[in-house]
């Protein structure tokens, strides 16, 4: 079977291991795995490695039957941050940065860590970020860490990507950019560090003229409460990775060392964050809402059906804003789902758009795309169903 048909039928299902002393009566220890975006045969090796690693771990604890899943989406797992789905996170360090504010705890990672460079031809006259504006840029999806941490970057800039360079390339793997500039098709392109220093090290004609700080590379998160603790958990990757250290993928991380949430504070003060206003639409909290749904008003839930079934406030329409566009206040509509049909045809009705934080966009999206479609009472709850929880208001689950 070819990597590529691995991944199409893996990237949805979910792999079923039965570890020794585990019954059928035990809860599932889901494990959700997010390789990175390198290229697709580093990614089949990290993910190999670190499902052995988790499954050795948590079968020398006794725990067990185990859920691993493979993920290529990192911007759905940081919805599952938020949700608290997974009890298990092996993921780059925004993943984990998120996991981190929702309750989890970061478990162990390596002492080598992860920058986003910008490299450009070795003849390039661009020399930092500021004379690359005006310039094609390559870089990965959205979701990948290298974007995330550029985008914070030039967002600190007070600017955008879309607005800084003149024209955005995108591909999944890191590494088929280096194509993109051989070819001149970009300017300069976006990937990790140690990318950059393999193209190098390889005599490609290339210069690094900008990077990110360093934040953690593919790390462990365990959410709080679950067995079996962080302390012991780590103890057993550790022994698992030394096992596997000879041929493992991951050796060239280096030693896998103990994280804290400080590690992650500087990826975690970047983000998508959503603005603090929407114009024509009302920013509200907790208790505003629930005092506008006593009053009538319909909290539109726009997260995923696992979220929504997980929890949800009580007597809210779940109704999904798929979303494909960019994370910015400029997004293009026509590249999401939104049905709103399904929603009041009384354009007076109170509409109360809500996902999964200040970092979610899906209902900043729907109350923008509310809004253009006439209905003239929209409210935004910023804060969404995690802030909805922690006000201690009703919350209702599929269980």
């Amino acid at each position: 079977m070819c990597l590529t048909s691995f991944f199409q039928r893996f990237k949805t299902s979910v792999v079923v291991v039965a570890l020794m002393g585990a019954t059928l009566s035990q809860a599932a220890v889901q494990v959700l795995i997010n390789p990175g975006d390198q290229g697709e045969q580093s990614r089949f090796g990290v993910y190999s490695a670190w499902k052995d690693a988790a499954e050795s771990a948590l079968r020398r604890e006794k725990l067990g039957p185990v859920q691993v899943q493979l993920s290529t989406d990192a911007t759905a797992d940081l919805g599952l941050t938020r949700s608290r789905i997974p009890d298990i996170f092996i993921a780059p360090a925004h993943v984990i940065g998120s996991a981190v504010r929702f309750g989890y705890t970061p478990v162990l990672g390596f002492d080598k860590q992860v920058q986003a460079v910008l490299v450009v031809p070795k003849d390039s006259a661009i020399t930092n970020l500021a004379s690359a504006q005006g310039k094609r840029l390559g870089l990965p999806l959205q979701d990948s860490v290298v974007t995330y941490l550029l985008r914070g970057e030039v967002n600190a800039a007070n600017t955008t990507l879309k607005r800084h360079f003149a024209s955005l390339y995108e591909t999944r793997y890191q590494d088929a950019l280096l194509p993109c500039l051989q070819l001149l098709r970009c300017d300069a392109v976006a990937v990790e560090r140690a990318v950059a220093e393999r193209w190098l090290a390889a005599g490609q004609p290339l210069k690094i003229v900008m990077e990110t700080r360093a934040t953690p590379a593919l790390s462990v998160a365990l959410k709080d409460g679950v067995k079996p603790g962080p302390q012991l958990l780590r103890e057993a990757l550790v022994e698992a990775l030394g096992q596997a250290a000879g041929g493992s993928a991951l050796a060239h991380n280096g030693t896998p060392v103990a994280l804290a949430k400080k590690d992650f504070d500087y990826v975690s003060t970047l983000g998508y964050f959503t603005p603090r206003n929407l114009p024509g639409v009302a920013l509200v909290e907790a208790q505003e809402v629930m005092q506008l749904m006593q009053a009538g008003a319909t909290y539109v839930d726009t997260r995923t059906e696992a979220e929504f079934k997980a929890g949800h406030a009580k007597g809210a329409l779940w109704l999904p804003y798929v979303e494909k566009s960019h994370k910015e206040a400029d997004f293009n509509p026509q590249q999401d789902q939104f049905d709103l049909t399904r929603l009041s045809a009384n354009k007076g009705t109170a509409l109360i758009f809500a996902c999964n934080g200040a970092e979610c966009w899906k209902s900043f999206k729907a109350s923008s795309v509310a809004k253009a479609a006439g209905y003239a009472r929209v409210y935004w709850f910023r804060g969404g169903f995690p802030e909805w929880r922690s006000a201690s208001l009703p919350v209702v689950s599929a269980s």
